[in-house]
This record gives structure tokens, C-alpha cells and sequence, in this order.
């Protein structure tokens, strides 16, 4: 058995190829990481509910986060889930 097992490990991948296997397993779980967190973020609404928020802006609504020269009754805000 221990010849078998010494054959697999010496044929399935070669040692010098470990820190590129390192590496590479380290950027994917970075990337997943990154992408999970900008996905849950406070902007972003998994829903299906409106498809189309932008149409449910009112003329005196604001979507801005800073007005200067512009008075509007209330602001515009997305419902969170």
C-alpha cells in the first residue's frame, strides 16, 4: 500500500508546482471573498419585487446625496429586503 500511495503523490501533481497551486487557491478564495462582499453590500436589493425603481420617482423626490442649489419636500430612499 505504501508503494501505491508513493507512485499517486509522485505522479498526481509535482513539487515544484506547489506555490502555484498556493498562489492560484489564494487569489480564488480572495476574489470569492471580494465578490461576496460587494454582493451584500448597502446599495445592492437581491429582489424581484420592482424590477424598475427608477420609475417610482416622484418629480419632487431627490436621489441625490447632496443637494446644493435644489430644495425638494423628501428623499427617495430603496426599501431594504
Amino acid at each position: 500500500m505504501s508503494q501505491f500511495r508513493k507512485t499517486f503523490l509522485k505522479n498526481w501533481f509535482a513539487v515544484e508546482a506547489i506555490p502555484i497551486y498556493a498562489v492560484v487557491g489564494m487569489v480564488v478564495c480572495g476574489g470569492t471573498w471580494y465578490l461576496t462582499r460587494l454582493a451584500r453590500g448597502p446599495t445592492v436589493v437581491w429582489t424581484k419585487e420592482n424590477p424598475t425603481p427608477w420609475n417610482d420617482i416622484k418629480p419632487d423626490e431627490t436621489t441625490k446625496l447632496l443637494t446644493v442649489n435644489q430644495s425638494f419636500e423628501k428623499s427617495w430612499e430603496r426599501r431594504k429586503l
